[in-house]
């Protein structure tokens, strides 16, 4: 048996040039790069426009997803890379390949990172002619990198995540938009404060670092006096908790509820608070009912508290004393 030697040819006596020949050639054989990357590519077109720039060729996956491909018969650049960037983005496309004669590790490093971080599959491939013996010159594409499975495995879970997070924020902004159209026909405390999706939704208590909140969770709301003087001024905090405590039993008969009186021992604020556990945002045919009671108690809150918000500097005066 006579055993062949594989010899390389030189990339520019094959394809002279890069868009003519070795682009063209690429997409009348687009099972060469399929074989190489584990796609299925088809329905392959050359020098299609993104903006002002033209990609080297486009492609569908077996999704019908699309596919950009950037070709660079020298060793990788920046240049090339913000160009697969750019076509990757324009095109919105799942899939990018950039095949290059010689992958510098900057650009293998920045390609397996980026694969870590897009909701895009990214494949770096380094292209190579070769020939046995006196037989036409033949290509080969190796894979340098590309989305592995756990890179995949991370993305999808980020999206699910940011899914979720996003779910969580609009459900949440719903849920203010329906509390202050009940909340501002009883009060104009929260009046100018705008629907966000925070868990939270704070007004001001007539003195620095005491507000009126709404807070809300997946099926319990609150309402609550929140105590924060700031980091330089924290020792604050407890004292305007004690100076609330002194009144405890006139407060709570005025709200008409036990309340919890919190030193928060790992957080730098204090807070009061009444907590209804009959549902949260999560509880949207419950959510006429929550309005009506968290509008009406910080309404009484609000009563309770802001004759001695508005003496807080004689309590504390005199507790000193």
């Amino acid at each position: 048996m006579t055993i062949g030697k594989l010899t390389k040819v030189k990339l520019r006596d094959v394809w002279p040039h890069e868009a003519l020949d070795f682009t063209r050639w690429l997409t009348e054989n687009i099972d060469v790069l399929n074989d190489a990357t584990g796609l299925q590519m088809s329905n392959a077109l050359r020098e299609r426009p993104a903006g002002s720039f033209n990609v080297d060729i486009v492609a569908e996956d077996e999704n019908g997803d699309v596919v950009v491909i950037e070709n660079q018969l020298e060793a990788s650049n920046h240049d090339h890379l913000g160009k697969l960037l750019t076509y990757l983005t324009a095109f919105e496309a799942k899939t990018a390949v950039w095949i290059v004669a010689n992958p510098r590790i900057e650009h293998v490093n920045a390609i397996a990172w980026l694969n870590q971080s897009l909701p895009a599959a990214l494949y770096l491939l380094k292209v190579e002619a070769v020939r046995i013996g006196d037989s036409a010159p033949a290509p080969l594409l190796t894979q340098i990198v590309g989305p592995n499975e756990e890179s995949r495995k991370t993305r999808h879970i980020k999206e699910e995540i940011k899914e979720e997070f996003d779910d969580r924020k609009s459900v949440r902004k719903r849920f203010w938009v329906g509390l202050l159209q009940v909340a501002n026909q009883r009060t104009q405390l929260h009046a100018s404060r705008s629907p966000n999706g925070d868990s939270w939704l704070a007004a001001g208590g007539g003195r620095a670092g005491i507000s009126f909140t709404y807070s809300i969770r997946q099926h319990d709301v609150q309402v609550e006096v929140y105590i924060d003087r700031g980091a330089e001024r924290e020792e604050e905090n407890e004292r305007i908790l004690d100076a609330f405590l002194r009144h405890k039993d006139d407060i709570e008969t005025k709200v008409g509820a036990p309340l919890e009186w919190q030193r928060l021992d790992t957080r730098r604020g204090c807070r009061v608070r009444l907590v209804s556990d009959k549902g949260g945002y999560r509880d949207a045919d419950l959510w006429p009912e929550l309005f009506e009671w968290m509008a009406s108690h910080m309404v009484k809150l609000e009563a309770a508290f802001r004759p001695l918000i508005n003496r807080l500097d004689r309590d504390l005066g005199d507790a000193a004393t």
